[in-house]
């Protein structure tokens, strides 16, 4: 009896492990994901060409031994930038390619391919100036590493595009188990994000008596909106304040099942906006709700498409997901 019900208890585990990452999925909301995120990573990378020379080059404000320093050495700070940073017009070749790639990867065109190159401009942009590395940048990564492994331009693609018109009576696959496996570390991964960022809150005194958000939107430095005239409500700045706490703490729990979710999920829109809009970091909070959108169904968004199709061009049959 006992070894039937702990061989009953391993076959209940491996099963669930094997359902929650190998069931095949429509790879709608990581097609989704690749045009947000590879459109992010081509905005921020185009930022670069202001002065390009100035951060990148060799004699620009990272020279490489600060680099060298600042990575302490490692092996694993790959970057090809530093083999072309002394040259200003290789260097410039090389970001106008760069950033062509990331284009094409936005479109979703060769994304076998270009999904690769993308995570390796990402990872070389990051690693050759460090110091100006920054949040936005840890998220376009991540999700640039993760899009590179699930087949990001098997929907809503030029690829797809190009291969409907080529093959019009082929029946091309409509799930993915590579799709399934990028959602699910995205989705892990956005967890770990917000269970960190909510307990080393909980190390701050201001969190605990209800008054960090008006450190944030006092600070000038980092002010888009004035928002200063929450100073009469003090009330209204403690609820926010742990309502924000709450949320990032309960997160990785209640993202999870079907009835929270939706809540969970319509909380990060005005938290992520709020840090967009007041707090001078529209990117940054861009890049957070591109980050949430791995929690959305893809027959939400097929819905969605649907919906679009019959308003403004021809309605096809939706596909619905066998995993969310």
């Amino acid at each position: 009896m006992i070894t039937a019900y702990f061989r009953e208890l391993y076959q209940g585990v491996v099963d669930g492990w094997n359902r929650f990452w190998f069931t095949p999925t429509d790879p709608a909301t990581l097609g989704l994901i690749r045009i947000f995120a590879g459109s992010m990573l081509f905005y921020t990378h185009l930022v670069w060409s202001i002065d390009l020379n100035g951060f990148m080059g060799a004699r620009g404000r990272f020279s490489h031994d600060l680099v060298d320093r600042m990575h302490r050495g490692s092996d694993f700070a790959f970057s090809y930038l530093p083999i072309f940073d002394g040259n200003p017009p290789m260097l410039w070749l090389v970001h106008i390619i760069g950033l062509a790639v990331l284009l094409m990867f936005a479109l979703g065109l060769w994304s076998k391919v270009t999904s690769v190159l993308a995570f390796i401009i990402a990872v070389s942009y990051v690693h050759r100036a460090p110091g100006a590395l920054f949040g936005l940048d840890q998220i376009n990564v991540m999700l640039a590493m993760y899009l590179m492994l699930g087949g990001a331009g098997e929907a809503f693609s030029l690829d797809r595009w190009i291969e409907k018109r080529r093959y019009p009576m082929r029946d091309l696959p409509t799930t993915s188990t590579a799709a399934n496996v990028s959602i699910r570390l995205i989705q892990l991964h956005m967890c770990v994000i917000y269970l960190f960022a909510g307990t080393g809150k909980l190390l701050g005194d201001t969190w605990w008596e209800g008054t960090a958000l008006w450190g944030a939107v006092a600070n000038s430095e980092y002010q888009s909106l004035d928002m200063t005239w929450l100073a009469s409500y003090p009330l209204l700045i403690a609820l926010m304040t742990q309502v924000s706490l709450a949320w990032e703490l309960s997160y990785s729990v209640l993202v999870w099942p079907r009835l929270t979710r939706p809540i969970v999920l319509a909380l990060a829109i005005p938290l992520h906006l709020g840090i967009a809009m007041c707090m001078g970091m529209i990117t940054f909070g861009l890049i957070m709700l591109v980050g949430n959108f791995a929690f959305v169904s893809p027959w939400v968004i097929r819905e969605v498409e649907g919906e679009l199709k019959k308003r403004f061009g021809k309605a096809e049959p939706s596909v619905t997901a066998t995993a969310s």
